[in-house]
């Protein structure tokens, strides 16, 4: 299994996303690169720890590989949206792809430049190494599933194009 740390807005949705993609394993919903040791969600909030909300993303290289999951993962965002994806605003809700494996970021780095070529303004997605990860409180975990009628900026259209996405080797 191999791990990435996606960041695309509010966490719940993203994690749902994510979840309904054929070859994600496992799933959690956290704060990464930030600047303080197991920050909470109110601290975050503030904008003044560093952090972003993420998903940390463990998939099989044999079923679905890194490109593919991050084409998915763009699919999900306005990845030229500073600090903002749908209602949210506030550093916590910047874009980002956060790889613990260095031979990720070229990987990454590929993925951003060809999406950068569709879009006329920059795209603001950060790349770069994972620095730190806390979980976020277990009533974030799974929140969708636990709260069915919660909301987030993913529409159950882009449910439907996760649980769809098939990837071809």
């Amino acid at each position: 299994m191999k791990k990435i740390y996606l960041a695309g807005g509010c966490f719940w949705g993203l994690e749902k996303f994510l979840n309904f993609i054929d070859g994600v394993t496992a799933t959690t919903v956290g704060f990464a690169n930030g600047n303080v040791e197991s920050p909470t969600y109110k601290e975050v909030c503030t904008d003044a720890t560093g952090f972003v909300e993420a998903v940390e993303v463990e998939y099989d290289p044999d079923k679905i590989d890194l490109d593919f999951l991050l084409q998915t993962f763009f699919a999900a965002i306005d990845p030229t949206s500073l600090n903002k994806q749908g209602n949210d605003e506030g550093t916590q809700y910047r874009t980002g792809v956060y790889y613990v494996d260095p031979a990720d970021e070229p990987v990454v780095a590929a993925a951003l430049a060809e999406l950068q070529a569709k879009y006329a303004t920059p795209v603001v997605v950060e790349n770069l190494p994972l620095q730190n990860y806390y979980l976020a409180e277990e009533y974030h975990q799974k929140y969708l599933e636990k709260n069915p009628g919660g909301h987030c900026h993913i529409s159950p259209q882009l449910l439907e194009l996760a649980k769809n996405a098939k990837f071809a080797k």
